[in-house]
């Protein structure tokens, strides 16, 4: 029963009660008692346990455990225990046990809104951005996303650096900035999932940001890193809290007097369509797309329009295309992370095969384009070898072409 059903006792029940527990039964036994405080009499009840502030304590605590533990990433799962990734690797936190499905429920939802709970469970899943903070460490910001999987919750935060890295800091090749210092035109950073993508993305923003008097607007799902600005006026928008899509923001954008606009995925046909014809009519579009090559990328792109727009929308590609990076992340000899990256420029030659749907001779192109700062991943994976970041097994693991590979590490 409730402290709150208590309260109600008459006097005969109170007393019953407090017989029942060892309490003074009269006036006269209560003499040298301290005074009742509760209807037991047991002194000053304890405040009532909020219990989404609890999960939230806990789930910063796991938050804080990550970072303290030079982990990129914390994966919650139901009965198994909390995950960390540290160096690329996963690694169980064994000792926490595992997280039985009411638990993990209660620390996935207990950052959300009931906005973001209804979404979730209309939906299945949810991305946005947190902040942890605790007594021991400064507050840090994480992408999560929580999702439904096998009847329960699941969620996956990665830790998003304190401070925005500079292109160079992050060990990308002077192509990258390149591609920031341009005024007009499209840019993709394209890769998995965990490559680096929006990082990429960040230092390029902040290189502009730091080097140039424009107008900055992001597309985010979630906003990650915090701009501060420098000689920029930027204005970072988030789907589904200031803009009810990715499409429709970049619509509005057009209408803003952008010089810049990040588009954080380009994900439908609307997107794509609006991010080209904003490229063509004097904008820099950077966006990410999920793919794991040059030629990948282009044919997603591609292959979102019907069959009868396919031929027109190459030739507003080869228009509007300023270059292309894939990256991945590699493990190096040091125990950290370095990208390896696959570029292209888009010259005219580039232009030519995406116009003539010649996408399979773009690799060519790359292997024989380093002068203008192109290169494919084999390329640039013999390139840290060779600068001793990374080992020759670790290289073999991460190429495309082991045999090329090689050729390329010992000529």
């Amino acid at each position: 029963m409730s402290v709150d059903g208590w309260a109600g006792l008459d006097d005969d029940g109170r007393a019953f009660l407090n017989e029942a527990l060892g309490a003074p039964k009269s006036d006269t036994d209560r003499h040298d008692s301290p005074p009742l405080n509760s209807p037991l009499g047991f002194g000053e009840l304890p405040p009532p346990v909020d219990a989404a502030a609890e999960a939230n304590a806990e789930l910063a605590e796991l938050l804080n455990i990550t970072i303290q533990s030079g982990a990129s990433d914390l994966h919650l799962g139901v009965d198994v225990p909390p995950h960390i990734r540290v160096k690329g690797a996963l690694r169980p936190l064994r000792e926490l046990g595992p997280l039985g499905p009411d638990v993990l429920e209660r620390l996935l939802l207990s950052p959300l809104s009931q906005e973001q709970q209804s979404t979730l469970r209309s939906c299945g899943d949810l991305d946005l951005a947190i902040e942890s903070a605790g007594s021991t460490i400064t507050p840090r910001r994480f992408r999560a996303s929580i999702f439904r999987q096998s009847g329960s919750y699941a969620g996956a935060f990665r830790v998003v650096a304190q401070e925005i890295p500079s292109i160079q800091g992050l060990g990308l090749p002077p192509a990258i900035q390149h591609l920031a210092d341009l005024t007009h035109g499209l840019v993709l950073i394209t890769g998995k999932t965990g490559s680096g993508k929006s990082t990429t993305l960040a230092a390029m923003i902040e290189h502009i940001n730091q080097t140039r008097a424009d107008h900055i607007i992001t597309i985010e799902d979630p906003i990650e890193y915090r701009y501060q600005q420098a000689r920029s006026v930027i204005q970072q928008r988030e789907v589904g809290v200031d803009t009810s899509s990715f499409s429709s923001a970049l619509r509005h954008a057009l209408r803003q007097d952008p010089d810049v606009i990040l588009i954080g995925e380009l994900r439908d046909l609307d997107t794509i369509r609006t991010a080209l014809t904003a490229a063509e009519t004097g904008h820099l579009v950077l966006a990410t797309l999920h793919s794991s090559d040059t030629a990948g990328a282009l044919t997603r792109v591609i292959d979102v329009f019907p069959g009868d727009q396919q031929a027109q929308i190459r030739s507003q590609l080869a228009l509007s295309l300023r270059g292309i990076a894939t990256q991945q992340l590699v493990p190096t000899t040091s125990g950290g992370l370095l990208p390896a990256t696959e570029i292209l420029i888009a010259n005219v030659a580039a232009r030519n095969l995406i116009r003539e749907d010649k996408l399979h001779q773009l690799r060519s192109l790359l292997e024989t384009g380093g002068e203008e700062g192109m290169r494919t991943f084999d390329q640039s994976l013999a390139l840290l070898v060779r600068q001793g970041h990374l080992t020759h097994e670790a290289a073999l693991g991460a190429s495309r072409d082991q045999a090329n590979l090689s050729s390329l590490v010992t000529p």
